[in-house]
This record gives C-alpha cells, structure tokens and sequence, in this order.
C-alpha cells in the first residue's frame, strides 16, 4: 500500500478561531470545540456579548470585540491571533426580510456588510495564518435553494455565500474551505420578531418538517467538528435541516 495522508484531523490542542461566537451557532460551535480539547478563540462585534459567552464557555477560552465590516480591525485581530487552525464564520445580524417593492437599498446593501463583506475580510486574513491541514468554514442557509417571498436579500447573500465558498477552496488550495447550509433553528437570528410570530413560525415550520421540530444550534455545530476533523471534503456546501428542503 502506498503512503497517503491522514484524512482524518483531531482537534485536541488545535487553534480555532470562531467568528460570531456569543450566540447561536457560532456559540455551539465553540462550546463543542472546547469540550474536545481545542484553545477556541471567540470573536463578535458586542465587548458585552463577548464577556457574557465567556462566563459559559469551558474555562480557557478566549474572546474578543470585533467589527468584521472594518477591515484594519480584521487585519489587527489576525495579526494577534497568528497561527491557528481552523476558522468558523458564523458572524451575522438579524435577517432583512422585505418584499422587493419596500426594500431600503441601503438597508439591503448594509445586509452584506457582516455576512458577505465580513467573511471575505476573516477568509482574507486568515487564510495566510492557517496551518496546514487548516480548514475554513463558513455559514450559508437552506435559504439560498429554497427562497420565500421577502427573502431577495437573504437568499442572496446566501448564494453569494456558497459560490464564494466553491471558488475559495479552488484558490486556496490544499486549505480546506467549506460551508455548511442550516435550516430554520431556535436561534437569535429570529429576534426581530415578536415572541408570538416566532413561535408561531416554529411551529409552521415543525408541523412540515420529516423530523417534526425546529433545529438547536447543537444539531448544527457538530457538523462545523465534523468539516474541521475531515481532512478529504473541500468545496461543500453542507445541508443540516432536518429534511426541510424536502418539503
């Protein structure tokens, strides 16, 4: 038998960056990174957010505020941070959902200014940094294949999303790059929303769903794990939502 890499990558003692992670995903992601033996370092745009994360997380992990829409912040976050392994970007702000008669285009060109612009600033300077055997992941949504009226920026970004993903893994080869695709999850992304209107959405969205509920943010992060550890998969964009594309 010849020689051949590992493909498969263990976490313990590896150096993670994850942006966005005080909350939802990101913060799932971190906690389970930590727990298998990673030195995570969070980021996120609010000191206090950031402070109140740490509190939770498993002790030893690291934080700082971050506004990924400024570039020489980005550029100064990376430099500190030096090395590392794996960077998971999840970073984003509540979703823009207007139908395209009342959209604000400033509004809509703001929208991209965390989601797209932000990861193409952490890809930017991370990608020098990332050690080999490194991987990126990003953070897409079953949105971007299966769009709602209301949904022209968010669909759009997610798109935008997963090309910049397919190209990056051409370019930045032997580095990993993947995105993963999550469906509809309990998660602060729906804070915009009434109590009652999210419930409600819940509960549409349960009631179609093969495996009758809503996802948890621990539903997805593991396969953030699984895309960091598998040292084969590059390119992908990975759907996690509970069969809702199917219906």
């Amino acid at each position: 038998m010849g020689n051949s890499q590992l493909t498969s990558i263990t976490l313990q003692q590896s150096r993670i960056v994850v942006a966005g992670g005080t909350s939802g995903i990101g913060f799932a992601v971190a906690e389970a990174a930590a727990r298998s033996g990673a030195d995570v370092i969070i980021a996120s745009s609010k000191p206090e957010r950031v402070a109140a994360a740490l509190e939770q997380l498993p002790q030893g992990t690291r934080g700082e505020a971050l506004d990924f829409t400024d570039e020489s912040q980005v550029r100064a976050f990376f430099a500190r941070v030096g090395p590392f392994d794996h960077l998971v970007y999840t970073a984003g702000e509540s979703l823009l959902l207007q139908n395209l008669a009342e959209l604000s285009i400033e509004a809509a060109q703001r929208a991209f200014e965390v989601r797209y612009w932000g990861a193409l600033k952490a890809v930017k300077y991370a990608a020098p940094l990332i050690r080999a055997g490194g991987s990126i992941t990003l953070t897409s949504g079953v949105a971007s294949s299966r769009p709602l009226p209301a949904w022209t920026i968010p669909s759009s970004i997610l798109g935008a999303i997963e090309s910049l993903t397919r190209t990056l893994a051409v370019e930045l080869a032997p580095l990993r790059v993947n995105a993963v695709a999550p469906g509809v999850l309990r998660t602060a992304l729906w804070d915009n929303m009434s109590e009652a209107d999210r419930e409600g959405l819940y509960d549409y969205i349960a009631e179609k769903m093969p495996v009758r509920r809503v996802g948890e943010a621990s539903d997805v992060a593991q396969t953030y794990l699984y895309l960091m550890q598998q040292g084969f998969s590059t390119g992908q964009v990975i759907v996690v939502d509970g069969g809702h594309v199917l219906v």
